[in-house]
């Protein structure tokens, strides 16, 4: 049984009680997903790494995890990007720029962004996966020297699904980092790559011996990404995914997000593939 934390320290209660927090600027992506920056009180920052999350609250609605999208990097404020997906979201979905939300955390263990210094970054991020990961790129262009090869693979079910455009422009104009973008289905205007993210593997490049990767999706995409990955002969101990499922608590308690033993929440929601193969009829 996970051993639970002492209620009676007063570093705890900090767990259960969320800060009442200030959106400053919201804006819709999609039909689907609305981007928001939220101000700490105080101004200060929030203190996560790349690929952790927060538990977003509304008084009498309820209360979800959602991934922090912002580098660490970004002083005084941090971003969500939330989709439409129940009652608590919808709420959400309405609330602007001067509204109140309650936020608790950050919580569990995002990307070691230490063991990734020094070598060649993959990021493969598929529909809204692309919310944690793009955390972690803005922290490796903000520290640019620090990494090898920067590479994206991002990919969506249509056009109409890309988030942050402005920013995927932004990317893909950069000289310093090789962007690569693809739909299932293209639309007219459409005149990018088309199919599913796995096809854009086989054309890269890698330095084998030197490069990571961080992958993010849907829980669909991860076993026929491995595969790719697995036929680059990428070794597994150089590949890290987030596991964002089944989340409720943020702190282990609920238990709604145990896979034999390991708690998402906690142990996760980012694991060293080699960590967790074992489970990987999970993924």
């Amino acid at each position: 049984m996970k051993q639970l934390q002492d209620l009676s320290l007063p570093e705890s209660r900090g767990l259960y009680l969320p800060i009442m927090c200030k959106i400053v600027e919201a804006k819709e992506l999609t039909e689907l997903e609305k981007w928001y920056r939220i101000e700490l009180p105080g101004v200060r920052d929030l203190g996560h790494t790349p690929g952790q999350f927060v538990e977003v609250s509304v008084l009498g609605v309820g209360e979800a995890p959602i991934s922090v999208s912002s580098s660490p990097t970004q002083k005084g404020n941090f971003e969500l990007c939330i989709r439409k997906v129940g009652m608590l979201t919808s709420v959400l979905r309405k609330m602007g720029a001067g509204d109140t939300i309650g936020i608790r955390g950050p919580f569990g263990h995002g990307f070691d962004v230490n063991a990734f210094k020094g070598k060649d970054v993959l990021i493969i991020g598929g529909g809204i996966g692309i919310v944690p990961l793009r955390s972690l790129i803005n922290y490796i262009l903000d520290r640019r020297a620090e990494f090898g090869r920067l590479i994206i693979l991002y990919g969506t079910k249509s056009p109409a699904e890309l988030l942050y455009r402005e920013e995927l422009a932004h990317w893909a104009a950069l000289d310093d980092m090789e962007f690569h973008v693809t739909v299932d289905r293209a639309a007219d205007d459409w005149k990018g790559d088309v199919g599913v993210i796995t096809t854009l593997i086989p054309r890269l490049q890698l330095d084998l011996s030197n490069t990571v990767a961080a992958v993010t999706g849907p829980p669909v995409m991860y076993k026929f990404v491995l595969m790719a990955l697995k036929s680059k002969r990428l070794p597994d101990e150089q590949i890290f995914v987030s596991l964002e499922r089944r989340m409720k608590c943020g702190v282990g308690k609920c238990g709604h997000c145990q896979i034999n033993g390991k708690y998402c929440c906690q142990d996760g929601p980012v694991f060293r593939y080699t960590d967790i193969k074992p489970l990987e009829e999970a993924l």
